[in-house]
């Protein structure tokens, strides 16, 4: 067998070929609200035809997932599951139960830190300024009465899902956003799109690269001092989703409390000002960041420690800073 090399002009020419429809690729970006907050779709596409109408595809996906597991929607699936709570089991879509059986197994594998039956919270805790003194202990029992994942029956058989606690409700203000960026992103690939950022209300996924050629990266920043960025770390084919208490809590006593509040307890997080968690999936870092933010520092990476694929970054409330073992901060 004889190998034919082309001459070395041929070669220069197809590089450079190569390298100009490489360049002619550029970024096509939308911002609308989706899901009750601000998505940012950006595609990188070889014209603006075809990026408007990879985007369009995203929006009809994410708007797919909004009806399906919204529990403000009263024609959805899980409003259905929340008005047959203590009664009977619902059938609901595959993709509906998978989602609750993954949120079922975080909420396990964080000791309920994470529960989407969080719905259920009585909401004693105001975060609008209005609140001037602590609720009492009581009123925070009784708030978390009617939480618990475990009471969160299914039935791989038909696909059914049943709330054991009259007055118990599941929603996925936690992990939905994430979801929704994951199946968007999913079918963009799916359709041949090369590169694309799903930003959903902070709830990053990428894949490919930017239309220069370089990597998607995100900038971290000090919640402190939200206008000082102090590490830039790539995102490589995965999601990346930040939870913070900057801009939500009350302080009782000295002490700071977020709004994310821990579903076992009824009382809100403390000690920790924001989470940035690395995942395959938005869906998956959507509910980790929360889950840390719950469960602390030393316990959250702990956690983050043993997961594999999983990265996590902790800014405390003094403004320190803790990673998981494997991260590489590219600090400024």
């Amino acid at each position: 067998m004889v190998l034919l090399k082309r001459p070395k002009h041929i070669v220069s020419t197809l590089l450079l070929l190569a390298s100009f429809w490489a360049s002619a690729q550029a970024e096509y970006q939308r911002t609308l609200k989706l899901m009750g907050s601000r998505f940012d779709i950006t595609v990188v596409a070889k014209d603006s035809l075809a990026g408007e109408a990879y985007i369009d595809l995203a929006v009809a996906k994410i708007e797919e997932i909004e009806r399906l597991i919204s529990s403000w929607d009263p024609h959805s699936q899980t409003s259905t599951i929340n008005r047959m709570a203590g009664i009977n089991p619902v059938k609901v879509h595959p993709e509906l139960f998978h989602l609750i059986e993954r949120a079922i197994g975080i909420s396990k594998l964080t000791d309920g830190a994470f529960d989407i039956s969080y719905a259920s919270l009585d909401k004693i805790w105001k975060f609008d300024g209005s609140m001037t003194t602590m609720p009492s202990a009581e009123s925070i029992k009784a708030s978390v009465a009617k939480v618990g994942y475990k009471n969160i029956i299914l039935n791989k058989s038909d696909t059914s899902v049943f709330l054991k606690t009259p007055g118990m409700k599941i929603g996925f203000g936690a992990i939905g956003k994430g979801y929704a960026a994951d199946k968007a992103k999913e079918l963009l690939m799916a359709q041949g799109l090369s590169a694309g950022i799903i930003n959903a209300a902070g709830d990053m996924n990428t894949w490919g690269k930017q239309a220069n050629g370089e990597e998607w990266k995100v900038a971290i920043t000090n919640p402190l001092n939200k206008n000082k960025v102090f590490a830039i770390l790539p995102i490589r084919n995965s999601a990346v989703v930040t939870s913070g208490n900057y801009e939500k809590y009350v302080n009782f006593d000295g002490v700071r409390y977020t709004h994310i509040i821990d579903p076992r307890s009824g009382y809100p997080s403390s000690g920790i000002s924001s989470v940035t968690v690395f995942a395959p999936k938005a869906e998956l870092a959507d509910a980790l960041a929360t889950s840390v933010f719950v469960m602390g520092t030393e316990v959250g990476l702990d956690r983050i420690n043993q997961l594999p694929q999983i990265e996590c970054i902790i800014i405390d409330a003094e403004g320190n800073i803790f990673t998981s073992q494997n991260i590489e901060i590219e600090k400024l």
